[in-house]
């Protein structure tokens, strides 16, 4: 890594590649998309500090290297940096912010480069304001830094084909989604809309791809006006059958144009339109920049509170798919139990054969992310990907963690559970049982509608607390339908409010995860997830509340509770959710003819007393 920098810090004194000599550089994880998970292309933060994780952000100055990241990646984080690098633990006591370190730490008059086709106008304007206080210049840089050094061996963009999402997956027409945002922005007084975020852009056209690795993305702008529909993308991407679904080159069809070419339109149609221009303020600084603040429209995205509100046939298509992944898990929990004595079986191998299960059921495409299966100490390390160098053995003796989660053409699964293969201690059961009790107080939450999810997250926290424990992570984000498994407006945690990317509060058929933890490095990690759906419910007294109902129905290790802690309407929701699990599980493992499978999970979901 150290010539890596060394080269980043040559290209700061080259004026030819810079407007001024820089003082500091920035790296953000994020694409021009600003999507959370990226191509290879895009890993710049990656290539330059060494660290993997899907959040974080480097700086590098003439004498310093440092990464800023949240509480999930810390372990993670200070095993992949070297010495070269400084980790900064975001949140943490006495940890400045990024932009708070460069104020402080550089001199008067300092120049900081940043790309702005790589940084949100919602970054940019919390950059800008703490530097320029500090009288520090915030220069963008349009040759981007990592991209020299990276040369000839950074990988080429992908572009694969796309997938027609039939009516009976998405619910709705893309025209009827057309028709549902112009109404939006009738109301708003918008002329255009500008959708740059590329769940959004899928979401709209009914269609899928394959150029983000785990999610089912293309990368494409979209353009839609008053008048007409376009769409930026590469030309070979669009076969017949796409460009019959979008009635290319038909009245009322989306006109399609190449993916670069997408600024230069924005920047016509600003000077062209007379309403406002609708473009939200995650979209990258150098697309804001190109529409006048008089015609700025900055707000959430019309389409992200669209995408998050499953209709019915999405909600129904979650609820099945979540069926079938369940299925898989439980044949994998149930062979784990039969080969773990071989002394064969690793946190690689392990996930392998999760994988080949879920892929031998209907309407699979892939995983939704990186598995993460971890065995003991590995299991505190919130993000940890196995790999064959650090995999351990799975045993008897250690807890087993594994969240996993597939992409099916109707719906995705994310799903954690931690088990013990022997007899866990008595440590392990307590604090196991306090991350169920949470679990259980915020699933079985009932809140008024629209509830901002930073209101309910203590829920989940107050057993662990009780106990003088906690976890550094969210207890919930949004699940998209065959898209991201990370998916805003909506999110449940104690910064959710703070997020204007996941601050949305819910409402009826967002999907959301419920997923508590526990973690001590050195020995294990505990979580317990489950995605549920918000769905209003009934009340003594007052109208228009909700509640939440869990879609993932695998059964939860009665084995790592303690029962002395569990109140009686804990125990009943538990002997109601196992239930569930048997009923809809059972029967499709009955009818697969997985017997065994159906034993074990008939045996999982004994009623406790």
């Amino acid at each position: 890594m150290e010539k890596r920098l060394e080269g980043v810090r040559s290209c700061m004194r080259d004026t030819k590649l810079v407007p001024a000599p820089l003082s500091a550089f920035i790296i953000p994880t994020d694409d021009a998309h600003q999507s959370e998970y990226i191509a290879d292309c895009d890993k710049r933060r990656e290539f330059i500090s060494g660290f993997t994780g899907s959040a974080g952000t480097a700086v590098v100055t003439a004498d310093h290297a440092l990464l800023w990241t949240d509480g999930r990646y810390f372990l993670q984080a200070s095993q992949q940096l070297d010495g070269n690098w400084t980790l900064m633990k975001m949140g943490n006591p006495g940890v400045p912010s990024l932009e708070a370190w460069l104020a402080k730490e550089l001199p008067l008059g300092s120049k900081v480069g940043f790309d702005p086709s790589l940084t949100s106008e919602l970054t940019f304007k919390q950059y800008s304001q703490a530097l320029e206080c500090a009288g520090i210049d915030l220069l963008p840089v349009t040759t981007n830094l990592i991209d020299v050094v990276w040369g000839g061996e950074k990988p080429s963009r992908p572009c694969n084909q796309l997938m027609v999402l039939p009516i009976k997956y998405s619910g709705r027409s893309w025209q009827d989604k057309v028709c549902d945002i112009r109404e939006k922005m009738k109301d708003a007084n918008a002329s255009v809309v500008m959708v740059t975020a590329l769940d959004e852009v899928a979401w709209l056209f009914n269609l899928r791809g394959s150029d983000i690795e785990y999610n089912p993305l293309f990368f494409a702008y979209a353009i839609i006006s008053t008048e007409e529909v376009r769409l930026f993308i590469r030309e070979e991407q669009l076969s017949p059958d796409v460009l019959e679904h979008l009635c290319a080159g038909k009245e009322g069809g989306v006109k399609t144009f190449p993916y670069e070419a997408a600024s230069s339109h924005l920047s016509q149609l600003v000077g062209s339109v007379e309403g406002k221009v609708w473009l939200s303020g995650k979209s990258s600084h150098a697309l804001y920049s190109i529409v006048p603040s008089a015609k700025k429209k900055d707000i959430l995205s019309p389409i992200q509170l669209l995408k998050a509100i499953k209709n019915e046939t999405e909600i129904q298509g979650m609820r099945y798919s979540h069926i079938r992944d369940a299925a898989a898990l439980c044949e994998y929990l149930w062979w784990l139990e039969t080969e773990v004595d071989k002394g064969e079986l690793n946190e690689v191998t392990a996930a392998d054969k999760l994988e080949e299960l879920r892929s031998e059921q209907p309407d699979y495409v892939s995983l939704s992310f990186p598995t993460i299966s971890s065995s003991g100490p590995n299991g505190a390390v919130i993000h940890y990907r196995p790999i064959p160098a650090t995999a351990r053995t799975l045993s008897r003796a250690e807890l087993y963690l594994c969240d996993s989660g597939g992409q099916y053409k109707d719906g995705t699964t994310d799903v954690t559970r931690t088990i013990s293969l022997g007899s866990p201690s008595q440590k392990e059961k307590e604090c196991f049982t306090l991350v169920l009790k949470g679990h259980i107080a915020l699933c079985s939450a009932v809140f008024p509608n629209k509830t901002a999810g930073s209101r309910i997250d203590a829920l989940a926290r107050l057993p662990l607390w009780g106990a003088g424990l906690d976890y550094k992570h969210g207890t919930g984000h949004g699940v998209g339908a065959f898209l991201n498994v990370h998916e805003g407006p909506q999110s449940i945690g104690t910064k959710a409010g703070a997020q204007p990317r996941y601050s949305e509060p819910l409402q009826a058929g967002m999907f959301v995860s419920d997923e508590p933890g526990y973690y001590e490095d050195g020995k294990f990690g505990i979580r317990i997830e489950n995605v549920v759906v918000v769905v209003p419910t009934e009340t003594k007294y007052g109208s228009g509340y909700l509640t939440m109902e869990p879609v993932t129905l695998v059964p939860i290790q009665m084995k790592m509770v303690e029962p002395s802690l569990l109140t009686a309407d804990e125990i009943s929701w538990i002997n109601h959710y196992h239930s569930e699990c048997l009923d809809k599980v059972g029967n499709y493992l009955g009818d697969s003819g997985k017997t065994e499978v159906l034993k074990w999970l008939q045996r999982e979901t004994q009623p406790l007393g």
